[in-house]
């Protein structure tokens, strides 16, 4: 009898997230269809072990994890064309960015990774929209983030989107930013609620602010040697197997959002929920990047949308 064929999943975060319950669905899918042919195992946070949780790229595409999840956002600097996702206000609604994802901008951006990344992208995981939390002040305006220092995802665009909002912008990996939340060494961050509250910064922010600035997703990437290898009804399988966990984390992704706003509350943290006009003048803060956006990723971009 041949050896199974081992597959590895990696995340960075404990395993009650509902990307790890998704990973999980999806081992328990591959191993009641396949049984002994295939052997999985599973590390929930890779930071547990000493790493960055951008050592999750390289892990994969190195082939020491099979598979993993990460914000497109870290991708950025590798493939450019993957920075139009990160452009503020791009989405007003999570059916319509869910839609884009998983129809041609969604392909799109999977081609490019895989024309330059060692993967295979079978699905996107919804990071879902952001909002910002600080340690110092009710934000209301661009002008109460006058001066911040702000963590921000590894992308130059969402660099630039916190300038424009008068920020002091810090691409920091995530190890690095809960270290210095918890020290006071910076003053805010941006992240769905969930990732706040899973994280604990909600523990050192007393001040969120619903902004929905960004909306993130999580490319599913395999390493690709591996996954191209596997028998061909194993590769159904999988992407059968993807195609679920997709839809079970979006639903869960709801769910997690109610709870972390009541657990921030739950806190004495305080959340501020912005007019449509305070809204608007977020917008027209950043409007020069989005101007300027349709001359670096052109009109066929923004039509996918």
């Amino acid at each position: 009898m041949s050896d199974p064929i081992k597959i590895r999943m990696g995340g960075y975060g404990p395993p009650t997230t509902s990307f790890s319950r998704a990973l999980k669905l999806i081992g328990d899918a591959v191993i009641a269809a396949f049984g002994d042919r295939v052997s999985v195992n599973y590390v929930w946070n890779i930071m547990d072990f000493g790493y960055r949780a951008e050592d999750i790229l390289w892990l994969v595409e190195d082939g020491v994890l099979t598979l993993g999840y990460q914000s497109s956002s870290y991708l950025t600097d590798r493939v450019p064309e993957l920075g139009f996702a990160d452009l503020p206000f791009l989405f007003a609604r999570r059916d319509q960015a869910r839609a884009a994802v998983d129809g041609a901008l969604g392909r799109y951006l999977a081609d490019k990774i895989e024309q330059r990344v060692n993967y295979r992208i079978l699905g996107w995981f919804e990071n879902g929209f952001r909002q910002i939390s600080n340690r110092l002040r009710t934000v209301r305006a661009p002008a109460d983030l006058a001066g911040m220092r702000m963590r921000v995802l590894p992308s130059e665009v969402q660099a630039k989107t916190f300038e424009l909002l008068g920020c002091v912008p810090l691409r920091w990996d995530l190890t690095e930013a809960i270290a210095a939340i918890k020290a006071g060494t910076i003053d805010a961050q941006e992240n769905p609620f969930a990732n706040t509250v899973t994280y604990g910064v909600h523990k050192f922010h007393r001040f969120h602010t619903v902004t929905n600035h960004f909306y993130v997703s999580r490319p599913i990437f395999f390493n690709r040697t591996q996954c191209d290898a596997w028998p061909a009804d194993l590769q159904a399988a999988m992407r059968e197997a993807v195609a679920r966990a997709v839809k079970f984390q979006r639903e869960l992704a709801i769910e997690e959002d109610r709870e972390a706003r009541a657990a921030i509350l739950a806190a004495g943290c305080e959340i501020t929920e912005l007019t449509a006009p305070e809204h608007a003048a977020f917008r027209a803060a950043v409007a020069p990047l989005l101007n300027g956006a349709r001359s670096v990723y052109g009109d066929e971009l923004f039509g996918l949308i």
